[in-house]
């Protein structure tokens, strides 16, 4: 036989052996995502909440954990201790500035006054936190303002300047902590202290008194509506009373008058019973005499005569 000789090309093999390292970069890369994708780490200060197709599976704390990777799902809370400033805000130069939208409030005796709030609070319940709200601290800060706005207003402006400010940190803290309870959102209020309280500033002043010439100007309307009232209604009253007894009266003289011509008219019947011919006469005369009150009636023979009407004469 023949001898074959067996040669291979050296593009060839270069060709197959780049192939080759490339799917196996692959692979690596690929079971070093999988494998980091699969373990996470859970912080001193973090809880971490694990779905899988949107359904809640657990709640892990602190330390090393491993999920089925790109199935499953780590959602980091921090559950640190977290402050706000209520009423006013910090800029870029570390200087409260006042937010008088929510710093401005009315008290009990219809004055401003700026009261500022510091609150602490922190998550309580992380599934609550992620999952039953969409913005869990927008709704915090609401409800605060809402609980601040409801306390203020039960004091005079001069304990809300002075002593009141404990007994109204508390009040505030104790319904803001009913609220929260009763929406669950997760958070908690873990503390809150009033910063400061002041009378407003000029522009609020101004405002203030525009609304306490509004009010007084109610009060004197409302005052006036009163006067009218109680000096209107006597009169009426009184109109009314005279009205009445008018009706009283005239009701009274057609009865009385009513009574009168059938008294009359029996009377007449008695007399046309006992002599007919002589009642219709004197009722005919009598007719006559009233549609006729100036006529004259003679009567004569050619040599005589009589008046017949007017009766007085006859």
């Amino acid at each position: 036989m023949g001898q074959q000789n067996f040669s291979f090309s050296p593009e060839i093999f270069s060709s197959r052996q780049k192939r080759f390292f490339i799917l196996l970069i692959l692979i690596i890369a690929f079971c070093v995502l999988t494998v980091l994708d699969g373990f996470y780490t859970v912080g001193e200060q973090e809880q971490a909440v694990i779905t899988m197709f949107g359904n809640i599976l657990r709640t892990d704390t602190a330390g090393l954990y491993f999920k089925l990777p790109y199935i499953q799902r780590v959602h980091i809370v921090d559950m640190t201790t977290h402050g706000t400033g209520i009423g006013y805000e910090t800029d870029k130069t570390f200087r409260n500035v006042v937010k008088e939208d929510e710093s401005v409030m009315i008290t009990s005796d219809f004055n401003f006054v700026n009261i500022d709030f510091y609150l602490e609070y922190k998550v309580s319940d992380p599934v609550a936190y992620l999952y039953n709200a969409d913005n869990p601290e927008a709704i915090l800060r609401n409800m605060l303002l809402a609980c601040i706005r409801g306390i203020v207003s039960d004091y005079p402006v001069d304990e809300v300047i002075t002593t009141g400010k404990n007994q109204i940190q508390v009040s505030v803290r104790e319904r803001l902590t009913e609220m929260l309870e009763k929406s669950n959102i997760g958070l908690q209020c873990v503390n809150l202290t009033v910063q400061d309280a002041e009378p407003p500033t000029e522009k609020i002043i101004q405002a203030f008194k525009e609304v306490e010439t509004a009010r007084q100007a109610r009060e004197t309307m409302i005052n006036s509506a009163r006067k009218y009232q109680s000096e209107q209604i006597p009169e009426a009253e009184a109109k009314a009373d005279q009205i009445i007894q008018r009706a009283e009266a005239v009701k009274s003289a057609r009865i009385a008058e009513a009574n009168g011509q059938a008294a009359r008219f029996n009377s007449m019947y008695e007399e046309y019973k006992s002599y007919p011919l002589i009642t219709k006469q004197r009722l005919f005369y009598e007719a006559v005499e009233t549609i006729l009150p100036d006529a004259k009636v003679i009567i004569t023979n050619g040599t005589q005569s009589q008046n017949l009407l007017p009766l007085d004469k006859f």
